[in-house]
């Protein structure tokens, strides 16, 4: 199984873990995507308190901490939860837990139904979970002013604008958000601050003709 994934995103290929992964922790993944596949929304009886949870709480002690977001992104896409199951996972796990939902939703939620927690991990100040909240799943969904607020979060935090999915798609042409960006600029060449590149580079961006 493998994903495309965001700038910044796990790369989800069981493959590449399985090169990377020791025997037992091969073996630990291979029970984990059987009991997660096993209770799948379409064989499981209701979508919440799913009983694979614990195993995506533990993926980092099985598997490595440098593993745990690829880990629990290939138990998610193997379980498919859903909007529900997504938010419970999200609001009661760790940043590690909220940041691998967060990676995953691409390839779990067609709609709009997962934007609140995209909007809880952009009032963070954690800039993990701001990276990976810009994805192809923000790209899809956020409205307008919601996305140029989500790419002001990432300049304020020192995101880098690479991981912001469809950024020069979004960008271009967009009167509003260079407005917004050469207000910040200002703002921060009077108080005697450096402008980010990212700044100038996304400003750039919004100067292109919309194709």
């Amino acid at each position: 199984m493998t994903t495309t994934p965001s700038p910044g995103a796990p790369a989800v290929s069981r493959a590449a873990l399985d090169a990377r992964l020791t025997a037992t922790a091969r073996a630990w993944l291979d029970d984990a995507l059987a009991e997660a596949a096993r209770t799948a929304p379409d064989t499981a009886s209701a979508d919440t308190d799913p009983v694979w949870e614990p195993r995506f709480a533990a993926a980092g002690r099985h598997c490595g901490h440098e593993h745990a977001d690829a880990v629990r992104v290939l138990l998610l896409t193997a379980a498919r939860p859903g909007p529900e199951t997504l938010a419970l996972l999200y609001h009661r796990g760790s940043a590690a837990e909220r940041r691998a939902v967060l990676h995953a939703l691409p390839h779990l939620v067609g709609g709009p139904e997962a934007l609140p927690l995209v909007a809880d991990a952009l009032r963070t100040h954690d800039t993990t979970l701001v990276a990976a909240a810009v994805g192809p799943y923000a790209a899809a969904h956020l409205d307008r002013p919601a996305w140029r607020h989500a790419v002001l979060k990432c300049l304020f935090t020192g995101v880098p604008v690479d991981a912001v999915a469809g950024l020069r798609h979004r960008a271009r042409g967009d009167a509003v958000l260079a407005r917004m960006l050469a207000d910040h600029a200002a703002e921060r060449t009077a108080a005697g601050r450096d402008v980010p590149h990212d700044l100038r580079r996304v400003l750039a961006l919004t100067a292109e003709a919309r194709p």
